[in-house]
């Protein structure tokens, strides 16, 4: 038997707050009813918002990130188009297993897992293309499995410096709603996330925003699609109903998650929430003397730390000491990282205490699995910057709420 709550400290699914799993206890619903899109049309709205787009068309798909992964390249690309890609951990290098199966050529660029994006990299190769053979770019925003974060903008400034008209293709699964992402802004054309990441929600939504020019390209890509087909959704999307019977709760959920974004909290307030939060857990890693994945400060996720364990200790062993012991879940190395490094993920429904618990159970596993690590160390560093970056809150403030 196990007293309490399981803490849950993985970079997904995040923890879901009360108020969103009090919306999706709804009964059933006629998805064809009259009144059905008054739930609907607002969502596709507010995702705009969130990924801080004008004229997106989003899509909202039955399944995860992966699957809207699929959907952006069927609809827009052709078998056999060349693209450009690059590895530097495991949901990067499953992006271009997909892009290898679904029959591009995929020229791909391999990078430390620890590093990001290589932008330069990318500018060469795109002003070498000098006959516009590249017909898209892809770009790994947060990469899950190490705790980096990428520059978007610095890709598209290399597709403009080299007047290149590849699509831009984003991964921000576990990057919008938490991280700053700015589709416009960067001229991303086709923009991926899940639901169950900073939207707050259990796992079942694939969500992807699609510029005016990757709904263009939509029209002539000739790879094979049924299930996924744009031109299908958007058409029914337009009143707010769907080709096929849509998760009705998770619709409902999605419009309290979104709301508490965008309304309640404040997209800017909820990203720099994400920063704050996880500033404190990387100073509370940099008590302990360990080090993250992430080469350089500059790739910092504000979702989720990957932690390098010392050279006697099994990752694997704090991970269970964890669960076993304490009853909390954190993040396990993925592919080569497996029992070299632990994750702390630090998105979504998210506050200080939540931070510190997390570093707490990590130094009691992190100990009791053979690392000599100063207990109360990271959990004093981390007190010290949220005690020192707290927002000013005065007794007036306090007495107007």
């Amino acid at each position: 038997m196990r007293n309490g709550i399981t803490h849950l400290f993985i970079p997904g699914p995040t923890n879901v707050p009360e108020a969103v799993r009090q919306a999706m206890n709804v009964p059933m619903q006629d998805m064809r009813a009259p009144d059905f899109g008054e739930l609907t049309l607002s969502l596709f709205s507010d995702l705009r918002q969130v990924v801080r787009s004008r004229d997106a068309e989003i899509f909202l798909f039955p399944g995860s990130g992966t699957a809207a992964w699929e959907a952006a390249i069927t609809n827009t690309l052709n078998p056999g188009d060349k693209v450009l890609m690059s590895r530097f951990g495991q949901f990067s290098t499953l992006w271009v297993e997909m892009a290898e199966r679904l029959g591009l050529d995929v020229e791909v660029i391999d990078v430390a897992w620890g590093a990001g994006v290589p932008v330069k990299e990318y500018e060469r190769r795109l002003a070498a293309d000098r006959h516009g053979e590249i017909k898209a770019v892809f770009a790994t925003h947060n990469e899950t499995a190490t705790g980096v974060t990428s520059d978007v903008a610095g890709v598209r400034q290399a597709l403009d410096s080299c007047f290149h008209d590849a699509l831009l293709f984003v991964d921000g699964v576990s990057s919008i709603a938490s991280i700053d992402f700015r589709m416009d802004d960067w001229g991303v054309d086709l923009a991926v996330t899940g639901s169950q990441k900073g939207l707050m929600l259990p796992a079942g939504l694939g969500v992807l925003a699609a510029s005016p020019k990757a709904m263009e390209a939509a029209k002539s890509a000739t790879m094979r699609r049924a299930y996924f087909e744009f031109a299908d959704q958007a058409k029914f999307n337009a009143d707010g109903y769907f080709p096929y019977t849509p998760p009705t709760q998770l619709f409902h959920g999605l419009k309290v998650s979104l709301d508490r974004i965008l309304r309640q909290e404040g997209l800017d307030a909820v990203i720099a929430r994400h920063y704050r939060l996880a500033e404190g857990v990387r100073r509370g890693i940099a008590a302990w003397g360990l080090d993250l994945v992430a080469e350089h400060q500059s790739f910092h996720s504000d979702t989720v730390s990957a932690i390098r364990v010392p050279a006697r200790v099994d990752a694997r062993d704090v991970l269970r000491i964890a669960y076993e012991d304490y009853g909390t879940s954190f993040g396990s190395g993925l592919a080569r990282l497996a029992g070299k490094v632990f994750r702390i993920g630090h998105l979504g429904d998210l506050n200080e205490g939540m931070c510190l618990t997390a570093l707490s159970v990590a130094e009691l596993s992190l100990s009791r699995a053979g690392a000599r690590v100063p207990l109360g160390a990271g959990v004093a560093a981390a007190q010290e910057w949220y005690l020192d970056s707290a927002p000013v809150t005065t007794p007036l403030q306090v007495a107007a709420e």
